[in-house]
């Protein structure tokens, strides 16, 4: 009696992975994420001027003081008038142990209240930092 050969014995065995069902899902995945990361991005939104300045140095967590165009200061995301920073100020920083506060303000603020501002931070003698469009993507 012969033996009858079958065609499945004549083709060589392949064990190759597909990946494009992986390769999708990456994909899909990176779009997401450049989606949604600049919503991520936390803080108050104001319009900074433009200025050639040098680089901020490395702190371990800085005290962010942010100025707006009408006059409201933010203290970390807390909103307050002029008045209420002035007494609060010291207090957060007696309170704390950050060593550098970073000031940004909106480029439509008044001269006024941002000098107001800088000398209630210079009385605390803290090292404040003004911070410039360079660092701060709107």
């Amino acid at each position: 009696m012969a033996r009858r050969r079958s065609n499945r014995g004549d083709l060589p065995l392949t064990a190759d992975i597909n990946i494009t069902s992986l390769v999708d899902v990456a994909f899909t995945l990176l779009v997401v994420f450049i989606i949604i990361a600049p919503a991520l991005q936390g803080g108050i939104e104001v319009q900074m001027p433009e200025a050639d300045v040098a680089p901020v140095t490395s702190v371990d967590r800085p005290l962010i003081v942010s100025l707006t165009q009408n006059g409201t200061v933010y203290l970390e995301d807390t909103p307050m008038e002029i008045g209420e920073f002035r007494s609060a100020f010291p207090g957060v920083v007696e309170a704390g142990d950050r060593q550098q506060v970073y000031l940004r303000s909106d480029g439509r603020a008044s001269v006024e209240t941002f000098l107001q501002v800088m000398g209630i931070i210079n009385t605390t003698g803290i090292a404040a930092s003004v911070l410039a469009e360079e660092w701060i993507s709107n």
